[in-house]
C-alpha cells in the first residue's frame, strides 16, 4: 500500500516540536475521542506514513515541521483506566475502542508555515484542515497539498 500523508493537531500547552526534536524517538499521540479521527486511525494509518505537525491555540497556528508514523496503531491504555480524564467505561482490553499511534520526529521546519499562509494559497484549496467547521486533531493530507505545504516551508 502506497504511504499516506496526515496532519496532526496538538494545541500549544501539549505540544513543543523543538522537544519533540530533541528527544529524537518516537512519541505517543494519544487521547483521540472522536469516532472518525479512531477509524483513521485504526483502518488506514501504517508504519512509514509522514505527518505534518500542527500547532493549535496559539496566536499563530503553524505546521512546525514532519513526523513520521513509528509503528502499527494500538489501544489507547488511558480508556482503560478509571482514574484517566480519558476512561471509557465501554471499552476492554479485549474490545477496545481507542486507538493511537506514535510518532517519529523527522524534521522541525526552520520557516513554520502558518493557518494564514495556508488559507492564502489557492494550492490548498479542498485541504480538510482548511475547511470550515473542520474540528478534526488528525486529518488526511492529499499528496499534492501535502507537497505544497513542504515548499511553503522552503523543504522538498
Amino acid at each position: 500500500m502506497a504511504k499516506r500523508y496526515w496532519l496532526f493537531k496538538r494545541e500549544a500547552d501539549h505540544f513543543d516540536m523543538d522537544q519533540l526534536m530533541k528527544k529524537g524517538k518516537p512519541v505517543p499521540w494519544k487521547n483521540v475521542r472522536n469516532f472518525t479521527v479512531r477509524n483513521w486511525i485504526r483502518d488506514e494509518m501504517k508504519p512509514g506514513d509522514r505527518v505534518l505537525l500542527y500547532q493549535s491555540r496559539t496566536d499563530d497556528p503553524a505546521v512546525l515541521g514532519i513526523g513520521e508514523i513509528a509503528r502499527e496503531p494500538y489501544p489507547d491504555p488511558a480508556q482503560f483506566d478509571p482514574k484517566s480524564p480519558y476512561y471509557d467505561p465501554k471499552a476492554t482490553k479485549e474490545k477496545p475502542i481507542w486507538y493511537m499511534v506514535d510518532v517519529e520526529p523527522v524534521k522541525a521546519f526552520k520557516k513554520p508555515v502558518t493557518l494564514a499562509e495556508m488559507r492564502a494559497n489557492p494550492a490548498l484549496d479542498g485541504m480538510m484542515v482548511l475547511r470550515k467547521g473542520n474540528r478534526f486533531s488528525m486529518t488526511p493530507v492529499e499528496p499534492e497539498h501535502w507537497k505544497t505545504v513542504l515548499a511553503m516551508a522552503g523543504e522538498r
